[in-house]
């Protein structure tokens, strides 16, 4: 299991006072000056002066004051929180639900910056198993799965989520989806990921991890499942173009892929994320919200297009593509525009406006009256897999 302790909340603190300097502070103060220079701008041309005034001088000067003081300050904090961080004082994130909710969260929003510039609060590719890591090799496998079977069904959770978001509306249908298909053989793999980072990144991760997994399992394994939410299935995609260096590759023993509101050709909330972004900054008093957008990770940029033709499926899986809209029919107005609020029904199945599809001989399903996470432990997605996987 994991040998590693994980960042601490005095981590956590520390990039809050980051950002709070960076995006809040900074923010405040660059529209706050834009502001002030357009207004005493306007004045000057009424007034036809050719300099600033004295009033206009001393409220840059307290306005300058005030924010560096302001930045100076949470500066130092972040500094001191992250030396006392570095003796290992603190809870662990990774002790709590919340915790590791509030990790996955900033990894999925931040997290290639993390890796650059935090290390220790960026989340690894990896197995997972009670809320802790497992080390891919014999002795881990054999203690986190205690009865294995030949028969792998793998989890891989969408953007800012985490492996426990499977467990979401278990209620509906009395087990998840894991439970329903290990009691019929199955053995279900929890994985868990840095969502903010590229989607190829990603790939060859998981596709390095699987190939541990596959070749250190307790007993043969005969085939495999992958079951990707969101922006889990694309780096699933992501994962099965990757050249695996081995005799026998794991992708050889896939023999489904079901992909669960997946962004396949991109997601218009991105896509709406980028240009907002672009239009913000074409003027100084909304320029710093435009940066705000700009924190947004290499996993979001991704997201704008999703993956194309040159990711291809593998020939010999059969997959499985399922969509969700608000309204009872795709087709209805609203469903096809919205979607499931941030995936439309086209880019689930990999369909462009021009009829070519991504998946020509997939299975697909449309589920109704549902948003994008309705999608976990949904009732009909719950008796599909169980018929495909039978």
């Amino acid at each position: 299991m994991t040998t590693a302790p994980g960042p601490t909340v005095l981590d956590a603190a520390s990039l809050l006072c980051e950002v709070a300097d960076e995006l809040v502070v900074r923010t405040v103060r660059d529209t706050h000056t834009a502001w002030t220079d357009r207004i005493h701008g306007v004045g000057r041309l009424a007034t036809g002066a050719t300099g600033a005034s004295m009033g206009e001088r001393v409220h840059r000067g307290i306005a300058g004051a005030v924010y560096a003081g302001l930045g100076g300050g949470l500066r130092l904090a972040s500094t001191g929180l992250d030396r006392v961080a570095a003796t290992g004082v603190g809870p662990r994130l990774e002790d709590t639900r919340e915790g590791r909710f509030v990790s996955s969260a900033v990894n999925g929003l931040i997290g290639d910056r993390l890796l650059r510039e935090r290390p220790q609060m960026a989340i690894a590719m990896a197995v997972r198993h009670e809320g802790r890591d497992v080390v891919p090799d014999g002795p881990g496998l054999a203690a986190a799965f205690p009865e294995p079977t030949g028969r792998l069904v793998v989890f891989l959770h969408g953007l800012c989520e985490n492996e426990s978001y499977w467990r979401r509306h278990r209620e509906r249908t009395g087990s998840t989806y894991a439970e329903a298909l290990a009691a019929r053989g199955w053995t279900p793999v929890m994985l868990r990921a840095n969502t903010g980072l590229p989607l190829r990144e990603n790939g060859a991760a998981l596709t390095g991890l699987l190939q541990q997994v596959v070749e250190a399992w307790p007993v043969p394994v005969e085939r495999i499942t992958l079951v990707g939410h969101s922006l889990g299935g694309l780096v699933i995609r992501a994962a099965g173009a990757v050249a695996a260096d081995a005799p026998e590759p794991w992708t050889s023993r896939v023999t489904d892929v079901v992909t669960l509101g997946t962004p396949h050709l991109g997601a218009p909330i991105a896509w709406g994320i980028g240009h907002g972004s672009r239009g913000l900054g074409l003027l100084p008093e909304t320029a710093a919200f435009g940066r705000l957008l700009d924190w947004r990770s290499a996993g979001v940029h991704d997201l704008v297009a999703g993956l194309a033709e040159d990711v291809p499926p593998l020939p010999h899986a059969r997959y499985r593509l399922v969509a969700a809209t608000l309204t009872d029919s795709q087709r209805h107005p609203v469903g096809d525009l919205v979607g499931d609020l941030l995936v439309r029904p086209r880019s689930a199945y990999g369909r462009d406006r021009r009829g070519r599809s991504l998946f020509p001989d997939a299975d697909v399903l449309h589920v109704g009256r549902t948003d994008h996470f309705g999608l976990l432990n949904h009732p009909q997605v719950h008796t599909a897999l169980v018929q495909w996987l039978a």
